[in-house]
């Protein structure tokens, strides 16, 4: 009887794969795919192997595409308190947690075996850790656990330039560590910005952002701090000698434009302020990341 209810659970869904493209948050997975390509250029001066470069991408894509999924079935109750996720395709029941899990496990086997088999051991088992960091502990517990969860949950995302490096060298560099570094402290401002625009949303949906829990102002100010941090840490690569003046004058302009941002921010109860910084910020992780690329080949 259970069986039959399933099978007719799964039957009247209708399919839309424009559903499907949007459980896998692909403006997400394609900033990540940008990241990967630029540690796998900067992790060799020789002409890049072209069928790792193609089984890199595609393994990587796929298990990032799998962790999305994830996400989306974990948090569907959640997306349903939230404007700006409550029309997502599960919280919506247009995709089934059922179909949606196994269209999770299809895209990180999958990805898995690109990696593992046409691509290295290392690169395939560091990309697994960073879903599940992301889809496990950061979804499932660190977000609902501590305001601090986009601090300690953002290591898994700042993963994937070094998944490019190995992709390519299949070993660890400590150069790739800094492009991992750049990330790990983009993403809290940038992802704060986002809570203080939407901080009613979240306490709605109970989830303790630092907006939430500690306050819209306290937050500015934690906003402020990390792109002063963030500043130092793009400007690592220049210092260990990894990139020339191209990225220097790049990123000295970007971290720049963006620590204004969160100087107005912090002075500015402005809303529209808030989602303006969240904005930039994923233009400065673009833009920076493409002024790497070329000076890299310069």
């Amino acid at each position: 009887m259970n069986r039959e209810i399933l099978v007719s659970n799964f039957s009247t869904i209708p399919f839309s794969w424009k559903d499907y493209l949007e459980l896998t948050k692909p403006k997400v997975v394609a900033l990540m795919l940008l990241t990967v390509v630029v540690g796998m250029c900067l992790s060799t001066p020789s002409r890049l192997p072209i069928n790792l470069v193609i089984s890199g991408l595609v393994g990587v894509a796929m298990m990032a595409a799998s962790a999305a999924v994830i996400n989306h079935v974990i948090d569907r109750d959640a997306d349903l308190k939230m404007q700006r996720t409550h029309n997502r395709p599960i919280a919506q029941h247009r995709v089934s947690v059922f179909k949606a899990s196994i269209f999770a496990a299809i895209l990180g086997c999958c990805g898995f075996g690109v990696l593992n088999y046409l691509v290295n051991f290392l690169t395939a088992w560091l990309t697994c850790a960073s879903l599940l960091g992301y889809a496990v502990v950061y979804t499932l517990y660190l977000k609902r656990a501590t305001s601090q969860n986009i601090v300690i949950g953002g290591l898994a995302g700042a993963m994937p330039p070094l998944l490019g490096w190995t992709a390519i060298t299949g070993s660890f560099n400590s150069n790739a560590l800094l492009l991992v570094i750049i990330i790990f402290l983009w993403t809290p401002p940038h992802f704060w910005a986002l809570a203080i625009a939407k901080k009613d949303e979240y306490a709605e949906a109970d989830i303790p952002v630092l907006s939430v829990t500690h306050g819209i102002e306290y937050t500015k100010t934690s906003i402020l701090l990390y792109t002063l941090l963030l500043w130092v840490a793009c400007l690592l690569p220049v210092i260990v000698g990894m990139s020339g003046t191209v990225y220097l004058i790049g990123a000295t302009l970007l971290s720049a434009m963006f620590f204004v941002k969160a100087w107005r921010l912090k002075f500015n109860s402005s809303r529209v302020s808030a989602m303006s910084v969240f904005r930039f910020s994923i233009y400065h992780l673009m833009i920076l990341f493409i002024v790497l690329l070329i000076d890299h080949y310069l």
